[in-house]
């Protein structure tokens, strides 16, 4: 049984770009001290389990059936992950685990998120209290389900007197806004790397353009980069959110459909623009004063989205430096398996951990559903 004044906890986030598990074990103070990252694990999903998780994006056959061994395959890989964690710190003693499970489907206009997990799976593997479904309650007052890591950035990230704007890249990229006054809004911008990530499996077989090198190769095509910007979820005013229900392999063959005599690395070129316009558009929108830009995610790893969104906000007159959060202290790659250990410490403490002014929904809830070891 876990200690009842225990701090530590592990996040688990396996993200929109279905590349793997990212954990985290971490020691998280409950008087406010500086929370302190104790191991560190990346576990990367089979190209069946990516497969099938892909599959169960959009209506199929025989999909409950899949869904549930697809969540069963997920809960085994979370628990190797944890194992990794505790093998680098075997004496510790973990209070709980927060794990976000894997997105197949994001309809909060329709009044529900679907994050595929087998929680309890993962607690009789691992011996450990599971917090999960960190979304669903958020929906049920109302709100977005998304994004949720807000608040964390608020509380790792923020500083009094300086805005700052915390992105995260995945598959989807989002947004913090952490205000001088105090306040943090926030939302979904659109795509991170789910396009470009859909774009070069197709024409190279590669999951991911390793540091955009391929992109930094292609010339950005005005017309199409104009074609992707002309979505109505770009001009919805936030609280917004989105995933691969919209921005999937469809979405963009429809929108190359008159761009047929365009080279494919030209494409990706535009495609890497489209994500840093985007976020630019919503940073120069939202943000005007922020001092500082952080990104978070694989995106941060990005070298030419990276520039590209510098070269964005610079070419806008925008002052605002861009960085990645390791100048804060983090590793990109850990700020969201982080962000869910934090949220499975609120769910302990019965603290909310949602933000209204982010998701929409009516008040502060507290946000998970406990499976205990």
């Amino acid at each position: 049984m876990n200690s009842t004044n225990n701090s530590v906890y592990i996040g688990l986030m396996s993200g929109t770009s279905l590349d793997g598990v990212d954990g985290v074990l971490v020691k998280l103070p409950e008087d406010g001290a500086a929370m302190q990252i104790l191991a560190s694990a990346y576990h990367p999903f089979s190209d069946a389990m990516r497969d099938g998780a892909m599959v169960l994006q959009q209506a199929g056959e025989n999909e409950i059936h899949k869904e549930a061994l697809l969540a069963n395959q997920l809960a085994s890989t979370y628990a190797d992950c944890v194992s990794s964690l505790m093998k680098q710190a075997p004496n510790v003693s973990v209070r709980a685990i927060g794990v976000h499970g894997q997105t197949i489907r994001h309809r909060p206009e329709l009044g529900y998120t679907r994050q595929t997990n087998n929680p309890a799976l993962l607690a009789e593997l691992c011996g450990i209290d599971v917090v999960a479904d960190l979304r669903s309650r958020d929906v049920a007052a109302g709100g977005q389900g998304a994004p949720l890591v807000p608040a964390f950035h608020r509380a790792v990230f923020g500083a009094t007197g300086t805005c700052r704007v915390v992105v995260n890249i995945g598959g989807i990229s989002n947004i913090s806004i952490l205000h001088a006054d105090g306040r943090t809004t926030g939302f979904d911008t659109g795509p991170g790397n789910v396009l470009m990530d859909a774009w070069i499996a197709q024409h190279q077989g590669k999951a991911y353009d390793e540091n955009g090198a391929w992109a930094q190769q292609g010339k950005v095509q005005a017309d199409l980069l104009a074609t992707l910007a002309n979505d109505a979820y770009l001009r919805l005013a936030p609280p917004k959110s989105t995933g691969r229900d919209l921005f999937r392999p469809e979405w963009l063959s429809e929108k190359l459909a008159a761009f047929a005599h365009l080279s494919p690395v030209d494409v990706q070129a535009t495609l890497c623009a489209f994500t840093a316009s985007t976020l630019t558009d919503a940073i120069s929108e939202y943000a005007s004063d922020a001092s500082a830009v952080y990104v978070c995610g694989g995106g941060a790893f990005n070298d030419t989205l990276m520039q590209n969104l510098q070269a964005e906000l610079r070419q806008r007159a925008y002052p605002a430096s861009v960085a990645s959060t390791a100048q804060l202290g983090v590793a990109p790659n850990h700020v969201e398996a982080l962000a869910f250990a934090w949220l499975a410490q609120r769910f302990t403490l019965r603290l909310p951990g949602n933000l209204p002014d982010v998701t929409g929904a009516k008040g502060l809830r507290i946000l998970g559903a406990l499976y205990p070891a």
